[in-house]
């Protein structure tokens, strides 16, 4: 099986020049100091032939050989020179290689997490753009970098130096470098074809070795041993033959350096007798084949071996990871207008209608046409049986599940088609496990709301009841170590983070789990006294008795309202908060009192309206 993929129509280096060229022009500062050490290594290129032929004409030609080899002291010097010169170059260009790494990391990684979250399935071969392809382009980078600069530079210099020297020698020159370098122009297109072959079959086999592993123990209790020990045989093979049509187009730089490189040297000492008679001195024509033996040349071929390799790598891998990771389209941008006869709203209510979602084709619905309205300010408790549809419903109104059928509205628009940074702005959602990463307490809690200042992560970290922790953490500026942290540590962090956060709507999904309940309760008071709203995805009933608002998933149906409301509608919640038989539920509070908890603040928004109109089969 071949692995073969369409001929981009031009050098696919050409199109990526902007993004190549960008990291220069993003810190002028380093530019112009690399450009300054450029010129610095340029010395040699342009004053070798000078003091060649100075030594040849007025030293040993002249009988006077000391003075010669002063001249050639002085090219010496001029290499040290130039050495010194490419010796501050190369930190210089580490500063811009680095940063265009890190960048392309982000963006694979960024891309991967993207098509994750919008629930394409997983690419196995992302792993190899995120590891072998993204250290490719690095390294071919910071290689393009030195050999195009040291080409121009060199090139530039010898070319300069004749024209000062002896301009007649030019015609010889320039002819047969700008033929062999058009030729080699032109080679790098099939090269450039083959090269991504090769990329591309090893992502096919990278991709099929790692669906094997993964399947390893169905592969072998179905007895699937050879026919996929064939398959992936066949990837192995296609990757090989790609190589070694790369490898059969890797010779043709040579005819490309002995054009561009050793014609013109050849021309050079075939027209000599007549450039002698012509006036020129012997020492200006060993200057000027100096010029193409010491600069041309190594020039030339540094040139053709570094883009026939480096630079091939680069324009193929390159384009490879921005084929497998566009960066996403910003959605549009959402009317302000209303829409006729629609009635006005808070602008942050949650609203679901008729909303299923089932975990495959194939599978019973987890929640069926259930129409849930959480206004904005609420106060809302999801209480129900294990495996209701409780984690469900939060991954939905967060935009990580999209639902198979109805419609989600948070904000007044769908969570799943708003962008990260826009879905961040307008909710947050503290999951089960806590999400806390290598580094200082500060990054962790300020990763929602970089700008916080230290008074506003400080009330944060006490409303919550974290304050313990960062005391014994060391303070704000301790580091963090994730795995020396308890369960119940991680959550208060990740609620403290979550409080801080400008979201207007807050979803815990168990998020207090592993708290005690005294640590829970204090948790949860403070997101309700938070402005915004909070939906509490509750593992304890003492949750639901501290909302304003109840949501009972039971089976077939859902029960939403006020703690009174639901527990005299709904057995199953008579069940969880201790009311284990049929008598009537105690008299509704009146209006305006504070309800089942005299310590609660008072009731913010409007009614929760919940309802599942069709049962499940």
């Amino acid at each position: 099986m071949n692995v073969r993929t369409p001929r981009d129509p031009l050098l696919p280096l050409f199109p990526l020049l902007p993004l190549l060229v960008a990291p220069l022009r993003a810190r002028p500062g380093i530019l112009l100091r690399l450009i300054l050490w450029s010129l610095v290594e340029a010395v040699p290129a342009l004053l070798a032939g000078h003091l060649v032929a100075r030594a040849v004409d007025h030293g040993f030609a002249a009988g006077h050989p000391l003075r010669g080899l002063g001249w050639l002291a002085l090219m010496g010097l001029g290499v040290f020179a130039g050495a010194w010169g490419t010796r501050q170059a190369y930190p210089l260009l580490a500063r811009v290689v680095e940063p265009f790494r890190d960048n392309l990391v982000r963006r694979v990684a960024a891309g991967a997490l993207h098509q994750a979250v919008a629930g394409h399935p997983v690419d196995a071969s992302g792993v190899s753009r995120l590891t072998l392809q993204v250290e490719m382009v690095r390294e071919a980078y910071a290689g393009v970098l030195m050999v195009v600069r040291g080409f121009l530079l060199t090139v530039g210099g010898a070319l300069l130096g004749m024209v000062f020297l002896a301009p007649s020698v030019l015609p010889l020159v320039l002819p047969p470098l700008l033929a062999g370098l058009g030729l080699f122009l032109a080679l790098l297109r099939r090269m450039a074809g083959a090269q991504r072959d090769v990329i591309v079959a090893d992502e096919r086999v990278a991709e099929a070795a790692g669906a094997a592993c993964a399947a390893a123990r169905d592969i072998t209790a179905c007895g699937a041993e050879d026919g996929v020990r064939d398959r992936l045989a066949e990837r192995i093979d296609a990757q090989a033959a790609a190589a070694r049509r790369l490898a059969v187009l890797m010779p043709a730089r040579v005819l490309c350096l002995a054009v561009a490189g050793w014609l013109p040297l050849l021309l050079l000492l075939v027209a000599a007798p007549g450039l002698r008679s012509g006036g020129l001195t012997t020492g200006a024509v060993l200057g000027a084949a100096t010029y193409v033996t010491g600069g041309l040349q190594p020039a030339v071929r540094s040139l053709i071996q570094g883009l026939g390799g480096s630079g091939l790598r680069l324009a193929v891998a390159l384009r490879r990871i921005l084929e497998a990771h566009p960066l996403p389209a910003p959605p549009p941008a959402p009317s302000t207008r209303p829409r006729a006869g629609a009635s006005a709203r808070p602008a942050h209510d949650v609203v679901l209608t008729a909303v299923t979602f089932a975990y495959g084709a194939h599978a019973a619905p987890v929640l069926r046409d259930l129409d849930l309205t959480v206004p904005e300010g609420a106060h809302l408790a999801v209480v129900g049986p294990s495996g209701i549809g409780k984690s469900t419903l939060a991954g939905l109104i967060c935009g990580t599940l999209r639902p198979d059928r109805g419609r989600i509205l948070v904000a007044g628009r769908p969570p799943a088609a708003l962008s990260p940074a826009d879905r961040s702005a307008v909710r947050v959602l503290v999951p089960q496990e806590a999400y806390v990463f290598s580094g200082g307490l500060m990054e962790n809690l300020c990763l929602l709301r970089p700008d916080a200042g230290e008074d506003e992560v400080t009330a944060a970290v006490t409303a919550v009841g974290a304050a313990p922790l960062v005391t014994r953490l060391g303070g704000l500026g301790a580091q963090v170590d994730p795995a020396a942290l308890s369960s119940g540590e991680r959550q208060q962090i990740a609620l403290a983070r979550a409080y801080l956060s400008p979201a207007p709507l807050v979803v815990l999904d168990e998020a207090t789990c592993h708290l005690d309940p005294a640590a829970e309760a204090r948790a949860e008071e403070a997101f309700a006294r938070r402005p915004g709203s909070l939906v509490v995805i509750a593992h304890r009933i003492s949750s639901a008795l501290r909302a304003r608002h109840v949501l009972v998933l039971d089976g077939d149906r859902a029960v939403g309202g006020a703690h009174h409301e639901v527990l005299r509608r709904s057995p199953l919640y008579r069940d969880l908060v201790g009311h284990w038989s049929d008598e009537a539920p105690p008299e509704a509070p009146p209006d305006g009192a504070a309800g089942d908890d005299p310590g609660a603040p008072a009731a913010r928004g409007g009614t929760v309206r919940a309802t599942l109109p069709r049962s499940r089969s």
